[in-house]
């Protein structure tokens, strides 16, 4: 778009020089001489400057509309394949992230399963430890 917007002001341009430039060959308006050089200039001395003329890249110097418009997709074309890549690349991450939090999930129940047999075999410790020191009481009181 705004590489036909640039080409549609080009033209207006040229069009409007045409018309200063008969005007002037017909010695219409004021200060014909002055009119033609500064014409003949380029805009230079008019002050005037395109600044569409300025940025235009080598790339794109000299195509035409529809070369201009297949560079285009072609560029999209390759934003789209970096972008499914990157989709691609991304979707990987996340299934790993997932799989990642599935393993945690699963590492932290053998924990507790782990905290609860450590607690369990605790306490039957202690029960045992008591026994034991009744049972040495009594040896005790009996001899």
């Amino acid at each position: 778009q705004l590489e036909g917007d640039r080409r549609q002001n080009l033209v207006d341009e040229l069009l409007t020089r045409h018309k200063q430039l008969e005007a002037s060959y017909r010695n219409e308006g004021p200060e014909p001489d002055m009119t033609r050089s500064s014409l003949m200039a380029g805009g230079a001395k008019r002050g005037i400057t395109n600044p569409w003329l300025l940025e235009e890249s080598e790339e794109t110097r000299g195509l035409g509309f529809d070369e201009l418009r297949q560079q285009q997709r072609r560029i999209i074309e390759e934003q789209d394949a970096g972008l499914d890549a990157l989709s691609s690349i991304i979707s990987r991450q996340k299934q790993m992230g997932q799989e990642i939090g599935n393993e945690l999930d699963e590492q932290n129940e053998i924990i507790d399963d782990l905290t609860n047999l450590v607690e369990s075999t605790d306490d039957r410790l202690r029960n045992q430890t008591r026994h034991v020191k009744m049972v040495d009481k009594k040896l005790e009181s009996c001899g």
